[in-house]
């Protein structure tokens, strides 16, 4: 159909012929825009927050610890309490090929730094240089722990962001600083600021991490370790491997091969896929109420344009009298069917996309720039919808217009 001044001319009259009508029909399809632009934006946004409190979190990571044994064996009683060691890194190392990253990790709780006249609580971790690969640290100043410092036990540090605001004024480097913990001084090297709600032993914001070695000889913890954390290999599943792990670790310390309380293995990889799984249902979720809310506007847009046509029939079949085609009929109720739907969507798009604006600015607030949350949709699915709204608009005017086209002259004059 020609689209020029007197078909726009002629479709608005139709349209606004029946006010009351046309914008009740408009309506069920404004809001079915709105509803899935909204819960779209509110899910985007709910998963890039949760996303935040994974971040810098090895997806493919778990953990192990020592728990009382609950199984008698080999003339041990139950009940016992043992200890993971540094000789299970390497028994771990050697016996599990599909493991990637082992490294200890150990901390102490409710110890005090001081610099200067200041002092904070903090939590005292001892971590090898290889952590990184575990939880990827974010560095405000300085550098991370290396290998050289484990190696030779020196007696540096890193800070956490909150125990940096406690000790040091704002935008002061404290790197090189002198800072004391629980009577020793360490030299800080870094401060880091990870903001992730995952936390080993600890919020790593209110934690002071020492080299794995110098822990051990400041607070005389020999070879004794309290977490053992690993990462799988690409290709392996932590799940397949924890099996293995166990039967190791198990053989070594003398634990009944079926005692299931002694070791208390922590896999992160299959807490990251239920979430994933959560989101991928709650998308599933959003676009089934919001194409369910579509798709009864459009019926009832389909439902208005057949009593439209009812009303137009005498116009219809004078068209056809003096000369319209059946097609050019089929072309116009068709082309009012899609621009109600598309004026409607496109009102419905505006006034979601303004009101996630206004969510995000008010959750957001003064949140840091590794805090923000966006509510917006994409370019493309913008763009998708305004297609979804030409498909809809087309099909509910296909079966008005079928039944207009179907309107003959004589049987409409007769009629009137």
């Amino acid at each position: 159909m020609k689209l020029d001044l007197d078909t726009c001319e002629e479709i608005l009259l139709t349209i606004t012929r029946n006010k009351t009508r046309s914008l009740l029909t408009a309506f069920g399809i404004f809001w079915g825009i709105f509803m899935l632009i909204a819960l779209m934006g509110g899910g985007h946004a709910m998963q890039e927050k949760m996303q935040q409190q994974f971040a810098g979190f090895a997806t493919n990571s778990g953990f192990i610890a020592a728990m009382p044994t609950s199984e008698p064996y080999r003339g041990f009683r139950k009940g016992r309490h043992w200890d993971l060691e540094l000789a299970d890194i390497g028994r771990l190392r050697e016996g599990v090929p599909g493991l990637d990253v082992v490294t200890p990790n150990t901390s102490r709780w409710n110890s005090k730094v001081v610099f200067e006249d200041k002092e904070a609580s903090c939590s005292v971790k001892g971590n090898m240089a290889d952590y990184v690969h575990i939880e990827t640290p974010v560095m405000l100043y300085g550098r991370y722990l290396n290998d050289i410092d484990v190696r030779e036990s020196r007696k540096v540090c890193v800070i956490g962001k909150r125990i940096y605001e406690n000790l040091f004024h704002a935008d002061e480097d404290p790197c090189g600083r002198s800072i004391c913990i629980d009577g020793v001084y360490y030299r800080v090297i870094g401060v880091c600021a990870s903001s992730g709600k995952i936390n080993i032993q600890g919020s790593a914001e209110e934690s002071v991490i020492l080299p794995f070695t110098t822990m051990q000889h400041t607070y005389n913890l020999g070879n004794k370790i309290q977490i053992i954390c690993y990462t799988a290999r690409p290709g392996y599943r932590v799940s397949d491997l924890e099996p293995e792990i166990g039967r190791i670790l198990k053989a070594a310390h003398y634990i009944a091969p079926d005692d299931r309380q002694a070791l208390m293995l922590l896999n992160a990889e299959a807490v990251f896929t239920t979430v994933d799984n959560l989101f991928l249902g709650i998308h599933i979720l959003i676009w089934m109420v919001g194409l369910g809310t579509l798709l009864a506007g459009a019926i009832g847009v389909s439902n208005i344009m057949m009593v439209t046509v009812r009303e137009r029939t005498t116009e219809i079949g004078i068209r056809r009298a003096i000369g319209a085609r059946p097609r050019d009929i089929l072309e116009q109720i068709l082309t009012e069917s899609l621009v109600l739907t598309t004026l409607a969507g496109l009102a419905g798009l505006t006034f979601g996309v303004v009101v996630l604006q206004l969510a995000e600015m008010g959750v957001n607030g003064e949140s840091l720039p590794n805090e923000y949350v966006h509510f917006q949709v994409s370019f493309g699915a913008a763009v998708g919808m305004c297609v979804l709204l030409a498909v809809l608009g087309t099909l509910a005017g296909l079966a008005p217009a079928y039944r207009a086209m179907a309107v003959k002259p004589i049987d409409a004059i007769r009629e009137e």
